[in-house]
């Protein structure tokens, strides 16, 4: 499969290369970048833990998922895990089909997948203080510190 996790940061290059294949006419890529203000706080760094197996497991079925849905689709994603500074590339993910619609709508289900299904969470840093932000819907917080084995299982 083309899913990776990764500590090192991302080369969309590498990513789009994956899925360029000569019966696609149109290639999606979505870059999702560390922003420096949230709700009006101004975050300092990220931190990104993963189960990191489990990870991998779930992105691999998010792109089987979509194969299933837009057949003809083909799809490569990698998520960085570790310290993430401002504007660094926290997740890229390149979609190729036939047709621009199938390769846009595919790319879009496969990031809101990888945020509901796949266990990696982020720690924000702010000025005055920091968070587990919990899964990364936004649904979930641990306020009591970093998620546990347990929230695995949710």
């Amino acid at each position: 499969m083309n899913c990776e996790i990764t500590r090192e940061p991302i080369k969309i290059d590498d990513v789009f290369q994956k899925v360029v294949r000569r019966e696609a006419g149109a290639v999606t890529t979505f870059i999702g970048t560390v922003r420096e203000l949230t709700y009006g706080k101004r975050t300092l760094y990220l931190e990104y833990e993963a189960y990191e197996s489990m990870a991998l497991k779930k992105m691999e079925q998010v792109v089987m998922e979509m194969k299933e849905r837009w057949p003809g689709v083909e799809a490569a994603m990698v998520h960085r895990i570790g310290r993430l500074e401002i504007s660094d590339i926290a997740i890229a993910i390149a979609v190729s089909a036939p047709h621009r619609p199938e390769a846009y709508e595919a790319n879009r289900y496969a990031l809101e997948r990888v945020k509901e299904i796949v266990p990696i969470w982020k720690k924000e840093h702010w000025e005055n203080g920091e968070m587990w932000v919990g899964n990364q819907q936004g649904t979930k917080q641990y306020t009591d510190g970093e998620p546990k084995e347990a929230d695995l299982n949710e």
